[in-house]
């Protein structure tokens, strides 16, 4: 990508990159530069601790976390940075993703995560590019097209 990321998009594990091309996917239609790493809060806290902590000042604007069964990936995430993070949970066989949602949204005080529904990642890349557009009004345009033609289909 030849402009430097506004979003950056973290997943606990490689399984969870089939979940998250429709977020992907969106962040390209919308142009949103984005860099993508895969580090797990609980098999690489290190890594996870460095990319969240330097996230700010490398561009990033906006976090999209996406994890499951534990997922406390975006609170973890969270703890190390001021930029707003949107949580993804991802669905589980276990509990059907039930345990990633709710280990999202039971955050404490001070450390919030937004989330959207079990597996909607796609809705997490319109929600970030809304969130950019506050600032950016090229993206604020763009969201609003998008929910222009979404009305007249």
């Amino acid at each position: 990508m030849a402009d430097a990321p506004l979003v950056g998009i973290i997943m606990g594990s490689k399984s969870d990159l089939p979940a998250m091309e429709a977020c992907i996917k969106q962040l390209e239609e919308f142009g949103v530069p984005y860099e993508l790493v895969v580090a797990s809060a609980h098999r690489a806290p290190t890594k996870v601790r460095e990319w969240s902590s330097t996230a700010a000042e490398r561009g990033i604007r906006v976090i999209i976390a996406a994890a499951g069964k534990a997922a406390h990936l975006g609170g973890v995430v969270a703890a190390y940075t001021p930029l707003p993070i949107v949580g993804v949970p991802m669905k589980t066989s276990d509990l059907g993703g039930m345990d990633s949602l709710l280990s999202m949204v039971q955050m404490p005080a001070g450390v919030p995560v937004a989330c959207v529904a079990i597996g909607g990642s796609r809705n997490a890349a319109i929600y970030a590019t809304q969130i950019l557009g506050t600032a950016l009004p090229a993206y604020a345009t763009k969201v609003a097209e998008f929910k222009r033609q979404m009305a007249e289909a």
